[in-house]
């Protein structure tokens, strides 16, 4: 055999290895290539709600550093699970993404039975976006001003005083189910469709009290709409500095944040999920993303995966705790 020939030979055979070692090298590529087309994110709640909301915000900046649309789609139902479960059954690709609340992610593991989806199971957990406290607020003729006095009124008038929430297994209503086990009260609890209509309610006088977001009742509270007892956060708040902490006011552990996160279905490849965390902080950052948000009275957090997963999993412990102390059962 001439060298010519044996040379051929070799080329050949290099390039046949060539064409099968290609292959190999395809999931990198593809990853390099995210995203080819538009994103789909869930937000699990009619539009313009604290979910709806904050999707919409890092779903404008997402298309701007993704260089494709991110397409909001409003799935309610089901106390947000609907879409949660819409989450779970989607490919795990990186096109589609869901921003949920609290309630989502850590209320619904422990109050439905059936559901059909596990947070921290079926999803790869991006960051924990965004927080506001809940404001115990009163309609300005109920006799209580402090918590202190409430507490009081409590026990002597057990089952007279309405609680008014957004929904059974709401933020509010959990918070004030957990209220009520920390100081050995008893309250009525008074669902209504949406935090809307128990706040006009509680202005109206249609109802007592009401653990309700920062942002939907500080304009009332300064209007004298309304009268705030006492703020679920670790510290007073820029929005009411005169109001108290729960601790300050002489109840501990009724440190409450209603919070939104946002997730994508299990088994994301490792460079797509790893760009989609850093995008969505860096989303949550912005200058000008933080300021709305400041506005309407949530905190940016922008955390880690690790430090959502460890947060999380504390977090339905919490609730799981609250609900069958409490026997709440779902509507």
């Amino acid at each position: 055999m001439t060298s010519k020939i044996r040379f051929r030979r070799l080329a050949g055979a290099a390039a046949m290895l060539g064409l099968l070692v290609t292959p190999a090298l395809a999931p990198s590529a593809v990853a390099q290539a995210y995203p080819d087309r538009n994103v789909t994110m869930i937000v699990p709640f009619p539009a313009g709600g604290a979910s709806d909301i904050t999707g919409r915000s890092v779903a404008a900046k997402l298309s701007e550093s993704l260089g494709k649309t991110v397409v909001v789609d409003n799935r309610a139902g089901a106390n947000g699970s609907l879409g949660a479960t819409l989450l779970k059954q989607a490919a795990p690709d990186g096109y589609t993404i869901l921003v949920g609340s609290i309630g989502v992610f850590a209320i619904n593991p422990a109050l439905f039975k059936d559901l059909k989806y596990d947070p921290m199971k079926d999803f790869d957990l991006l960051t924990v976006a965004v927080r506001t406290p809940n404001v115990l607020v009163a309609n300005p003729n109920f006799p209580a001003s402090t918590v202190k006095e409430l507490v009081e009124y409590l026990k002597k008038n057990p089952d007279k005083v309405s609680f008014a929430s957004s929904g059974t297994g709401s933020s509010d209503h959990l918070t004030a189910a957990l209220f009520m086990q920390k100081t050995g009260t008893v309250g009525v609890h008074v669902p209504y469709k949406g935090g809307g209509p128990a706040i006009a309610d509680l202005i109206g006088g249609h109802a007592n009290v009401s653990f309700q977001n920062l942002g939907a009742i500080a304009n009332h509270v300064r209007a004298g709409k309304l009268k705030a007892l006492a703020v679920t956060a670790d510290k007073r708040n820029a929005a009411l500095p005169d109001v108290p902490t729960m601790a300050e006011a002489g109840v501990k552990d009724v440190e409450v944040y209603s919070w939104q996160a946002a997730a994508a279905p299990k088994g994301l490849p490792a460079d797509i999920r790893a760009r989609l965390e850093k995008e969505t902080i860096a989303a949550l950052n912005a200058p000008e993303v933080k300021a709305k948000f400041n506005d309407i009275g949530f905190d940016v957090v922008a955390n880690t995966s690790k430090q959502f997963e460890t947060f999380l999993a504390a977090e339905i412990a919490r609730w799981k705790t609250v609900i069958e102390v409490g026997k709440i059962q779902p509507e």
